[in-house]
């Protein structure tokens, strides 16, 4: 994977504040803007409220799906403290252009009343200067998102300090994105959306100079490849050797030792996907004098012939997380216009800001990983004599995720007889709290924190030692494929349907609430067929064999 190039005095605790300073300030950056794009497209831009939710779900999915593209940079090229430079920088740029598109009259439309129809659409140099603004701000936050963790846990060779950090990082981002979501969205919806975008600016060049500053303690690590590199190689491999007669004999394959030489008593491959055990097929011509490999990308071990099957095997799986997602990434789009059409007040003064909703679910997860890691957990080893195993966990993830939907429906459901009872259209906003939409916001933060870390405790004890600093990006990447799945199927309802006008009022958002439930009981019905008929592949206790019903 990779080596050290400076001295083994580099890294260990020193580099901790520079590490967790650097995460609360580009985490306080990415959510002071990001919760808070689709109230400010709607308000500043006069962009209509479905098209600033796909804006939206476009952003969400850049922010999770490109921490993999990241880290194969990081492991082949630049490693990580160069990505983690050029993408806070990146960051920098792009909400600095925000900030200059609220601030400067020229860069954005003139400004009307909400929803009024005679609202002057952006031109185009004016969504030119926006859309690339969200285009360097989302890559930024997405470059660092993960790169800065694994860099940070590369600096302590102890596993058990290794853990004491992604505590104390996860920790910090929840309690940046909370400061963000309740006082920068604050300034922006009540004071000023100039000064809450440079709060942001601020915080991104203070976690962009501190991080800078720590580098002369960092150990820092060169890049050696990345393990996807390998796996291409197999499936490679395996196509030009397509015709090639498979051998039972277990010295016809390449099995690699420690100095990267054949084993001459080699193993046998397994049998499941014959078709990728060609690639390990020695052939002439595909090794040197030495036994070392000659023609990489025609021969590879049988190793990684094994970790990319490790891979299909865990696929289907993983593919049930997208569906999973899928629900909850369109519902936090939808929750946004819901409540931007609602009473938002909470006495005679205060008003919630809409964007500041997402903060119901981000305390609901905090609560709940607690009471699971102090309560549950210990509850069911005494009930059931062990831990649930990470397939339970995510199946009940999907249970609750399920019930959010049916309930984000029938609230949905009240809200519009109330705009009919009261002969409300367009986005007027209905005599009904907003604390109406708490419910499944809770259901939402609960599912969170049961298939969340449930799927990456599966993924880091499944995937292949060589990507196991990547296991945790895995499901970043589904997340970021059900943001732009949520995308289309968004798109879908308004071709095809009359659901989601521009005004909520005179649609029927409820009747999108359900088909994401029926969507979610059939995605649900076919993770239970997958983690039954899946075999957990690296389980050192025998006990959890018995378990994989989930």
């Amino acid at each position: 994977m990779v080596e050290a190039q400076a001295p083994l005095k580099h890294g260990g605790w020193i580099t901790f504040p520079f590490f967790i300073a650097t995460m609360a300030g580009l985490t306080l950056a990415a959510g002071g803007w990001n919760n808070n794009v689709i109230v400010y497209l709607i308000e500043e831009f006069n962009i209509k409220n479905i098209e600033a939710a796909q804006i939206a779900n476009i952003i969400n999915g850049c922010v999770n799906l490109f921490p993999v593209v990241a880290a194969i940079f990081a492991d082949s090229f630049l490693g990580s403290f160069g990505v983690i430079v050029i993408s806070s920088s990146l960051s920098l740029l792009g909400i600095t252009l925000l900030t200059l598109t609220a601030m400067l009259d020229p860069l954005k439309p003139p400004s009307c009343e909400t929803g009024s129809s005679f609202c002057q659409n952006p031109s185009k140099p004016q969504l030119f200067v926006l859309y690339t603004s969200l285009a360097l701000a989302s890559l930024g936050a997405a470059g660092t998102r993960f790169t800065l963790a694994t860099m940070g846990a590369d600096q302590f060779n102890n596993s058990t300090h290794q853990g004491i950090f992604f505590n104390w990082h996860f920790f910090t981002f929840y309690a940046a994105t909370l400061v963000s979501v309740v006082g920068i969205i604050y300034v922006e919806s009540n004071v000023s959306w100039g000064l809450g975008f440079g709060l942001c600016v601020l915080a991104n060049l203070v976690g962009l100079v501190v991080f800078v500053l720590g580098k002369r303690y960092y150990r820092l690590l060169k890049p050696q490849g990345s393990p996807y590199t390998a796996l291409a190689r197999v499936v490679v491999a395996a196509f030009r050797k397509r015709k090639e007669l498979q051998s039972s004999n277990s010295q016809d394959y390449y099995d690699e030792t420690q100095k990267g030489q054949r084993n001459i008593v080699g193993t046998t491959p397994s049998n499941k996907f014959k078709f990728l055990n060609r690639a390990a097929l020695v052939t002439e011509g595909d090794t040197n004098l030495d036994g070392t490999i000659k023609r990489p990308w025609n021969l590879c071990t049988l190793q990684q012939v094994e970790d990319l099957k490790a891979l299909i095997k865990i696929s289907p799986l993983w593919s049930t997380g997208i569906l999973l997602c899928t629900p909850i990434a369109i519902q936090i789009s939808l929750i946004v216009l819901q409540a931007l059409a609602m009473d938002r007040h909470l006495g005679s003064h205060f008003q919630i800001p809409a964007g500041s909703m997402i903060v119901f679910v981000m305390i609901t997860t905090s609560i709940a990983l607690a009471i699971i890691d102090r309560f549950l957990i210990p509850m069911w080893q005494k009930l059931f004599g062990r831990s649930p195993t990470p397939l339970q966990r995510i199946g009940l993830g999907h249970i609750l995720t399920v019930s959010s939907m049916a309930i984000s429906a029938l609230v949905e459901s009240r809200r519009l007889d109330s705009a009919r009872s009261h002969k409300l259209y367009g986005n007027s906003a209905v005599p009904m709290s907003a604390l109406w939409l708490v419910p499944q916001l809770v259901l939402v933060g609960a599912a969170e924190a049961f298939h969340f870390p449930g799927q990456v405790s599966l993924y880091y004890q499944e995937f292949p030692k060589s990507l196991k600093s990547t296991a945790a990006a895995m499901v970043a990447v589904f997340i970021g494929i059900a943001f732009y799945l949520g995308t289309a199927v968004v798109d879908l309802f308004r071709k095809t349907t009359g659901w989601l006008p521009n005004g909520i009022n005179d649609g029927r958002m409820d009747n999108v609430y359900w088909v994401l439930t029926v969507i979610g009981i059939v995605n649900f019905g076919y993770y239970l067929i997958c983690a039954c008929l899946y075999k957990y592949q690296n389980v050192e206790k025998a006990e959890l064999n018995d378990t994989n019903s989930g």
